[in-house]
């Protein structure tokens, strides 16, 4: 359908866009800032309203774009949900600034922190919900990429916390890569969708969960 081509075209400018911008935002701060130990958010505070904050509108647009055309290729009310919390989250984030590197954790940062965490597990989730209905090769990039973000995560959520922020910069960084490319694989199946796919039926989103933890839990007694 012409309407969802461009709906995926336009999408993948914009996480184009949105990519170098971010590189932009990095080569532009400060020599002190060290990309390995410091997360994005700890750039982009050195540049309130800066190009980093843009990527993330930018980003997020990018997303919200995608969502009535999602809809007509059969993705269900749960996938949307969650990508629209993926949105949010980013602009959150854009808005609400985190605290200054070395500085004590406001209430600003902390709302930061945690619609940081909502984007990135729900961005995820929602690939792998999009995998059934997108089909084809995109499925197993969708699948894949979506356990990779969520090991990620769970390295970053480590790093933070008993890891004493060891490598929480680079980690951040594979992560938001691993997520962009989720994303851009959803754009570009769309943009490569042809008139008369077929639409899934809805209410299978939560058969698709229960597998996905079925997946990543080990089985008891091995």
């Amino acid at each position: 359908m012409p309407g969802t081509r461009n709906s995926g075209l336009l999408a993948l400018g914009g996480i184009a866009l949105a990519a170098v911008l971010a590189v932009l935002g990095h080569l532009e701060v400060s020599d002190d800032l060290n990309p390995w130990s410091l997360t994005v958010s700890d750039f982009a505070v050195s540049d309130r309203g800066g190009v980093i904050d843009t990527a993330m509108a930018v980003l997020a647009a990018a997303t919200v774009v995608l969502l009535p055309a999602l809809r007509r290729a059969g993705a269900g009310r749960l996938a949307g949900t969650l990508l629209v919390a993926w949105s949010a989250g980013l602009l959150a984030a854009a808005v609400v600034p985190t605290n200054e590197p070395g500085l004590p954790m406001d209430t600003a940062a902390y709302l930061h922190r945690y619609v940081s965490v909502v984007a990135f597990l729900a961005l995820p989730v929602a690939g792998w919900l999009l995998a059934r209905p997108l089909g084809g090769r995109a499925a197993g990039w969708l699948r894949g990429l979506a356990l990779t973000s969520l090991l990620l995560a769970a390295a970053m959520v480590w790093s933070a916390y008993p890891g004493d922020r060891l490598l929480i910069g680079l980690a951040e960084r594979v992560l938001i890569l691993a997520e962009v490319a989720l994303l851009a694989v959803v754009a570009a199946t769309l943009a490569g969708r042809r008139a008369g796919g077929v639409a899934m039926p809805r209410g299978w989103e939560h058969r698709q969960l229960a597998e996905m933890a079925r997946e990543v839990t080990p089985a008891r007694g091995a």
